[in-house]
């Protein structure tokens, strides 16, 4: 008897994941490059050891411009990356197959990101679609993904529309991030520029966006919302806004979602203060957002009704954190300081605060943090 192809591919991801080490990853760190030998030239990679929280020294792993956000693939068989920059057709949306054991990526192909400035991208769940946010363009762009994790055709593209009342930031436009739902038959896009989170139906057989304005969430006037951290039970969502500095939740209760609170990230005012990434916890518990002013990430403890409360701020030796992540077994925070050429860690505890080790590894304008198992 033979498998099918589906059933041999879902073997070959279980066998990847039971051969992973759960104590080693590698860390792949997307960054803004130079011409000067101590800019950054693409995507970095160190290995983790997340039983004693060190970092082995960067190494450079694909050469690219200015890869500023990175995705990977659920099958952590893939990575991919937007390139900022590009005119009318956009900057570079680039497939790279990884090597879970040397940490290699090698490409496979890229495609044209439809708007100027592509900024992030995400993949589903089921690894079959990727999502780009175009911020120069105001845009979303929905590329298919192969089996074999390279960018196929693009299937959806949607000119965003509209403005907000911070006249310097919102005159147009700019899309910060795209993800699909659980489900997969939903996306969302942050757009600062309109203070909204645009709905979209998407059809995954097809890859189509319904645009359906009527579903677009409003959130704060001027509040720029930039990064979105979606809970798994699909009831809420926590959005960080850029120009205020806040976090503000979403609830899905009702035929829209709409936004019920909304919470300072600082705890005083710091003019010139901007938030950046916004992310849940592994364990669901707490939510986290970047200050880059007040140099510091924001942690808010997650109640049992999806509200959030204040729980303190992580500091230390941090300058303009554009971007963080938490590893998997949800110990260990990293975070890149854009300003400060590095990367440090943080141990968490179990308030969701979390203290620095003083571990830290260079890495010039560093704003991206992704997590990949090492396999043996």
């Amino acid at each position: 008897m033979t498998l099918s192809r589906a059933a041999a591919a879902a073997a070959a991801v279980l066998l990847a994941a039971t051969t992973a080490s759960a104590d080693e990853y590698w860390v792949y760190f997307g960054t803004y490059t130079g011409k000067t030998d101590k800019d950054s030239k693409g995507i970095y990679r160190s290995k983790f050891d997340a039983a004693t929280g060190k970092l082995t020294p960067p190494e450079l792993s694909a050469e690219m411009g200015s890869p500023s956000f990175v995705a990977v693939h659920p099958t952590n068989k893939f990575l991919y990356a937007v390139g900022e920059g590009g005119g009318k057709d956009g900057g570079p949306v680039v497939a790279f197959a990884i090597d879970a054991k040397t940490g290699a990526l090698t490409k496979l192909n890229e495609n044209k990101s439809g708007g100027a400035g592509p900024c992030h991208v995400s993949v589903d769940a089921k690894g079959t679609h990727a999502i780009v946010a175009n911020y120069g363009g105001g845009s979303t762009a929905v590329y298919r993904l192969a089996d074999d994790g390279s960018i196929k055709e693009r299937t959806a593209f949607v000119q965003h529309e509209g403005k907000s009342v911070n006249k310097s930031r919102q005159g147009e436009p700019h899309a910060h991030c795209g993800f699909f739902d659980r489900t997969g038959t939903k996306a969302f896009t942050v757009d600062l520029g309109i203070d909204k989170v645009k709905v979209f139906a998407f059809d995954p057989a097809t890859g189509k966006l319904d645009d359906a304005a009527a579903d677009d969430i409003d959130t704060p006037p001027g509040s720029g919302p930039r990064h979105i951290a979606l809970a798994p039970d699909g009831q809420f969502a926590y959005v960080c806004g850029e120009l205020n500095s806040t976090v503000n939740v979403i609830e899905f209760g009702g035929k829209r979602g709409k936004v019920v609170d909304s919470l300072s990230t600082l705890p005083k005012a710091t003019p010139g203060n901007s938030t950046a990434e916004c992310i849940l916890h592994p364990n669901g518990k707490f939510v986290y957002v970047s200050n880059r002013g007040h140099n510091s990430i924001a942690v808010f403890a997650v109640g049992a009704n999806g509200r959030l409360t204040a729980a303190g701020h992580i500091t230390g030796d941090i300058k303009i954190p554009r971007n963080f992540n938490i590893d998997p077994s949800g110990k260990w925070m990293l975070i890149a300081s854009q300003d400060g050429g590095k990367v440090g860690v943080w141990e968490l505890d179990e308030k969701g605060t979390g203290k620095e080790t003083g571990e830290t590894v260079p890495v010039s304008r560093c704003v991206c943090v992704k997590f990949v198992p090492v396999a043996k």
